[in-house]
């Protein structure tokens, strides 16, 4: 815990400090408990930037290729980062998301899956709306502006440093399943949901960073 706490202020902390970071909504999230963090997905730089949403230590599910790159995935190791296939196969990160959920632990997962562009969220992976039925815990979406900008959309290798926004929405508490397997009808409908709270709060958050 020491070791995510010197990892924390150093790069997400100094993440939010060096882009000039303005969180609103904070006051939504869970005090205890497990969660889903559920940020817009646009850079390399939200991984940082989700874990200085919430003070609590966040856990996080990504691609086994991000392990591979030297650096980042010791810092997402060290951020509480762990694997999943993307081929929707893996069961035991399942498993694993479940216990770090039933553990009391926020657990952050980027429901357009990999990166996107532009300010239309993509359609919804459903493994988010899946894992909070499942763990019976709230989702809480994110929305992010300004992390594209960052690494992308300038011809540019060197990082930007412009300015990040991010607006924290009202958590999503999933129907209480009385047991057994999870719908697929309660799978999409929450996912559907989300969908739609993400997109007006990254479109807030766009707008946030706009006029500040």
């Amino acid at each position: 815990m020491l070791f995510y706490r010197v990892v924390h202020l150093i790069v997400a902390r100094g993440s939010a400090l060096l882009y000039r970071a303005r969180i609103v909504g904070r006051e939504r999230l869970p005090k205890t408990g497990g969660y889903i963090l559920a940020p817009s997905h646009r850079s390399m730089m939200d991984i940082p930037f989700a874990a200085v949403v919430t003070p609590r230590r966040v856990r996080f599910m990504g691609k086994v290729q991000v392990f591979k790159i030297p650096v980042v995935g010791a810092l997402f190791t060290a951020l509480g980062g762990f694997p999943v296939q993307r081929d929707g196969t893996d069961r035991k990160a399942v498993r694993d998301s479940i216990d770090i959920l039933h553990n009391g632990e926020p657990l952050v997962i980027y429901p357009e899956g990999t990166r996107q562009h532009g300010s239309t969220i993509a359609p919804l992976q459903r493994g988010a709306a899946y894992l909070a039925i499942r763990a019976d815990v709230p989702i809480v979406p994110v929305g992010m502006a300004g992390t594209e900008d960052i690494l992308r959309g300038h011809r540019s290798k060197l990082p930007h440093f412009g300015r990040v926004a991010m607006v924290v929405g009202e958590p999503i508490y999933p129907v209480a399943r009385a047991g057994g397997a999870v719908k697929r009808d309660a799978v999409t409908e929450l996912t559907d949901t989300l969908a739609k709270e993400l997109q007006q709060v990254f479109d807030a958050a766009n707008e946030l960073r706009v006029n500040r």
